[in-house]
């Protein structure tokens, strides 16, 4: 039988809705940070940030990823609220569903700025 679901809102703190994995094509999890200390500003199944180092950190979600396939992308704002055109990259080896190491280069060193904004993609 075939029908159709219509509904306003739908509220959830459990399962695969609170955290989007439910959903295809959306972003899995995201976080907005403090470079220089891995203080999490804002976040989105993003349990913490630990910073390996200047410019590498490690996301720790809060809910697993459904598998290690995801994408990553991010941006961060320069020292003097310009946007650097640096890029966000993840560390193969130490990606996994439960956190993702990367870090943010621009022109071929790593640095901590302020905020620093990252997000996972998956299916």
């Amino acid at each position: 039988m075939a029908g159709t679901l219509v509904a306003n809102t739908i509220n959830t703190d459990t399962g695969l809705f609170s955290t989007n994995n439910a959903y295809l094509g959306i972003a899995k999890a995201w976080v907005n940070f403090v470079g220089q200390t891995g203080v999490v500003n804002n976040a989105f199944n993003v349990s913490s940030i630990t910073r390996n180092g200047t410019g590498d950190y490690t996301a720790n979600f809060t809910t697993a990823m459904p598998n290690a396939n995801y994408v990553v992308a991010g941006s961060a704002v320069g020292s003097s609220n310009s946007s650097y055109l640096g890029n966000i990259a993840s560390q193969g080896t130490a990606t996994s569903t439960t956190a993702c190491r990367f870090v943010f280069q621009y022109a071929a060193s790593t640095y901590d700025q302020n905020p620093i904004g990252v997000v996972f993609f998956g299916s």
